[in-house]
């Protein structure tokens, strides 16, 4: 049985809670991705920003990305995944939550991130058709 360690792409860079937006868009077009990880001063993992928070939640509302902060943009406790769970428990977690990215953690610790790419590559087709329909296909 395929594990989250297998599907999800190591070396997730995160942006701790401290920096602007700025910072974190220029991070994300540096690393090619979507969203980033938030971390504390303590290293764990606090939250995640995506592209499309900065746009709706900074931007959008007339506020500085240069002044706002990605520890504001929080908003609850992070949904997260053993490292040692099946894929089974990986696409029930995404599709529970309707989230297309997945923090996978080991004794705490951030040591990936699950995303739809990384479902495509190393799940069968029918699997991934159904995370699809249940979590990106339009309601």
């Amino acid at each position: 049985m395929t594990i989250a360690r297998e599907i999800m792409h190591t070396g997730a860079t995160c942006i701790q809670e401290n920096e602007t937006l700025e910072a974190a868009a220029r991070r994300m077009k540096e690393l090619d991705v979507g969203a980033l990880p938030i971390c504390g001063p303590d290293d764990r993992l606090h939250g995640i920003i995506t592209d499309r928070d900065i746009v709706v939640k900074c931007l959008a509302k007339g506020k500085d990305p240069k002044t706002v902060t990605a520890g504001q943009l929080e908003q609850g406790k992070p949904i997260t995944i053993d490292a040692d769970a099946d894929a089974h428990q990986v696409l029930r977690a995404m599709e529970e939550h309707k989230i297309r990215r997945l923090p996978v953690v080991d004794n705490h610790r951030l040591v990936g991130m699950i995303s739809e790419a990384d479902l495509g590559r190393h799940l069968p087709e029918d699997q991934v058709g159904h995370f699809v329909e249940v979590v990106c296909a339009a309601p």
